[in-house]
């Protein structure tokens, strides 16, 4: 004779316990933590429980932060996650990143990325002649400024690679890297974050200057 089983209550939500499956998958971090990376479609509802009995897991476990990756396809996801205490840490094209802390020392999780790296590139010919552009975009547009090639470095992109690509997407001309001729810093930029300015000097190996379309 089986009797009915009752699936006890966590903070109102319905949920089974004991069993390793309900923890969320996750990989431990460096630190202490566990990073949860969200593969599989999920109810809210179900989402909510999980994490809560997830939860008493790790704290059982003394783990510390918690890293949760929500793609774009479990975008559902991310309401319930604020409301169970998450905080936004930084987003990328194709994901969310959330995290939660633990412990109720101050967390260490550290900040998302504080600066923006851009670069200038000086291109000097034989005669000592600088290569200069107008803007087509960007608040100097329309003022009549000549400017050296200046632009974002790229995700992985090394700074002098990135000085050369600017050049060459800007005007056309190959160019080889000489050296770093002095950088700066500047605060509240670009949405709040700081930006770290090279300026790179390079020697040009074409002359056919090509003019940027967009």
């Amino acid at each position: 004779m089986s009797e009915d089983h009752e699936a006890p209550m966590i903070n109102g939500v319905e949920h089974e316990t004991g069993k390793e499956e309900d923890v969320l998958p996750f990989e431990e971090d460096d630190y202490g933590g566990v990073i949860v990376e969200m593969k599989t479609p999920m109810d809210p509802k179900c989402f909510i429980a999980t994490l809560r009995y997830s939860f008493t897991q790790w704290r059982l476990q003394g783990k510390k932060g918690v890293w949760l990756n929500l793609p774009l396809t479990h975008v559902n996801l991310v309401e319930p996650a604020v409301k169970e205490g998450f905080r936004y840490h930084h987003a990328e094209p194709t994901y969310l990143m959330l995290v939660y802390w633990i412990p109720k020392a101050d967390s260490t999780i550290p900040l998302n990325a504080s600066h923006r790296v851009r670069v200038g590139a000086v291109v000097l010919n034989p005669n000592n002649e600088i290569l200069v552009v107008q803007e087509k975009y960007g608040t100097l547009r329309g003022l009549d400024v000549w400017k050296i090639p200046t632009g974002v470095v790229d995700v992985g992109e090394e700074i002098f690679t990135a000085a050369i690509r600017e050049v060459k997407e800007e005007t056309g001309i190959d160019t080889e890297f000489l050296e770093i001729l002095a950088f700066c810093q500047s605060h509240k930029s670009f949405f709040a974050k700081s930006d770290l300015f090279f300026i790179c000097l390079l020697r040009p190996t074409s002359f056919d200057i090509q003019k940027q379309d967009s």
